[in-house]
Formats: C-alpha cells, structure tokens, sequence
C-alpha cells in the first residue's frame, strides 16, 4: 500500500477509534446489561428548604443549632409572642361585642322599652282626643261669631300637632313591638363573622410565632439569632430532608427499555463497602436530555440520556447528600 494511501486511511481509522472509546465510556458509565443486570451511576440528592417565620418580630430563642437533626413538627426557634398575645386577646372581646349585639337584636327591645312605648301612645292619644272636642267647640263658636278666625285656626294646629304627635307614639310602639329589622340582624351576623376571622386570623399568628420543622431533616444552617428581628419569611434556618432519600441517575437510551416504573434496585456507596441498600424506582424523565455537566466529556457530550429518580431506604443514615452512588437493577 503506497504512502498516499495509508494517509488517507488515517483519519477515518481515528474517527471509527473516537466512536468506539465514546461508546465504551458511555457503556462504563450509564450502565451494562450483561447477564439480565442494569448497572447504573449516580449521586443522592441533595433536597432542602429554606425555613422562616409566617409572622415579622423579634427571634426569643433558637432551640437547634447547625448539624443537629430534627424530627417533623420539632420546634426550632420562637419569636416574642406578647404583641400578638395582645392582639388575639383584643380579637376575641371585639368577637364577643360582636355576639352580644347580634343577641341584643335577635331577641329584639326590652319589656320596659315597649311599654314605655305604650304609655307614650296613651298620653298622645288623650291629648288628640282633647284637640278634636276642643276644635269642634271652638268651630261651633266662631259659627255663631263668638271668637275669632285666629282661635279657630290656632284650634285646628292644636289638633293636627296632636295627631301627629299620636301617630309618631304609635309608630315607635309598633316598631319595638317587630322587633329589629331582618336587614339589621343580617348585618349584625356579617359583623360577627368578620369578627370570628380576625380572631382565627389572630390565632394563626400567634401560633406562626414557633417555627417547627415540616419533615424530618438535618439543620445545614442557622442564619439568624436569638435577638434577632426578623420579617416574614426571611430564612432563619437551612433544613436538609433525608427522608425519603433520593438517588439521581441517568440511563442512556439503548438502555432505557429496562427499567420500568417500581422495579427493585440495589444501592452500593463508598462509605459502606461490601453493603448494598434496597431501593425503588420512583420516576422516569418522559423526556431526553443530554449528558449532564457532571459527567460530560468531549466524547459523550452529545449523548442523550434520561433522568431517573429512585427512593432509598437508609435507616442508618449512612448515605449523604451529593454522595456518589452505584445503583444495581435486576432484570425481571
């Protein structure tokens, strides 16, 4: 074979050489099937939350520090509650105003009040029936020119103020004895509900005012200290969540039709060697990505890949956010 020849031949055995060390990595990383098993990489996730108040004030104490690990429901630190112990108290005696004047309307006007009422009608009405004789005496007289046409007419406005005065009496009796108006009750409820609110609110807030864990985790950070004014939800403490444990891998495609859904697994990590932990498939990325930047090399860079999200069991504790892991599937 000339010279020229085996120049040419040169870069095509290159390239045939590049995309068989890429599949090979490729194979060495994402997994193998040989004998009916999957072996596949990874890391354990690293999952948590940012804890803060629902409520502003001033931090009285912090019951945990960075490290220690806390149980779901744990307290982990307290603001000064007496502002809004204050504030619950004023909430529940405008709940109670509120009551007692719905009451006050649903039983409608007090005994005395209506025959207050009643009295006031009787005096009205025997002062208008004096006025009518009056004004009937009076109009006799001024027919026969006994009086004047003034006494008359200052007669006649003695009956009508009379009257008008007997109507008013009588209106406000009827009216006491109906009772309040059902616009006036409703009202009155809408008030009590309103009422009722700011005191649930109130509560809520004094409740908000001891911030407790939402699941158990690990204390990564403490941000804040006892003293300390704080607004609501500024971050006063970092939690890590380590249970469940979540591993992430990654499966290339030619790989992919072995995994489903549920299967078992077996998890391997550095820090228990010779140990495995049981584990499950929880979740398989519907779609494609390429090759993360954790693993991504000039070879494999374009290779796409699946995301899958497998739960751990680690009653020991052993496994660690971040922590590399081996993950074993079994064909079944």
């Amino acid at each position: 074979m000339t010279l020229s020849k085996k120049t040419k031949l040169l870069p095509a055995i290159a390239c045939l050489l590049a995309i068989i060390g890429g599949a090979g990595f490729c194979w060495q990383y994402f997994g193998s099937s040989k004998s009916g098993a999957l072996t596949l990489y990874g890391n354990v996730d690293i999952r948590q939350v940012d804890l803060g108040f629902r409520v502003g004030g001033r931090i009285a104490e912090v019951l945990v520090d960075e490290g220690d690990k806390v149980e779901e429901g744990q307290p982990m630190a307290r603001l000064d509650a007496d502002i809004l112990a204050q504030q619950k108290n004023r909430a529940a005696a405008s709940l109670e105003a509120q009551k007692a004047q719905l009451a006050k309307l649903e039983r409608g006007y007090r005994v005395q009040e209506v025959a207050q009422a009643r009295a006031k009608v009787a005096a009205a009405k025997a002062v208008a029936v004096n006025a009518a004789q009056n004004l009937h005496r009076v109009s006799a007289m001024r027919g026969e020119n006994a009086i004047s046409q003034k006494e008359l007419d200052n007669a006649r406005a003695q009956d009508r103020e009379a009257k008008a005065r007997l109507k008013e009496a009588q209106d406000n009796l009827d009216m006491l004895s109906s009772g309040f108006r059902e616009e006036e009750v409703s009202a009155q409820k809408a008030a009590v509900d309103e009422a009722e609110a700011q005191f649930a609110m109130a509560g809520i807030q004094l409740d908000d005012a001891v911030l407790h864990a939402p699941q158990k985790g690990i204390v990564l950070t403490r941000a804040r200290e006892a003293g300390a004014i704080v607004d609501a939800g500024q971050t006063v403490y970092t939690l890590t969540l380590v249970n469940p444990v979540w591993l992430r891998a990654y499966v290339d495609e030619p790989n992919l039709g072995l995994i489903k859904p549920g299967m078992a697994v077996r998890v391997a990590v550095d820090a228990a060697p010779g140990r495995t932990f049981p584990g499950r498939v929880g979740f398989i990325s519907p779609s494609a990505e390429f090759t993360p930047k954790t693993v991504e090399t000039e070879e494999v860079r374009t290779a796409l890949v699946y995301r899958l999200r497998i739960q751990a069991e680690d009653p020991e504790n052993v496994m660690r956010q971040g922590m590399p892991v081996t993950i074993f599937v079994e064909d079944k």
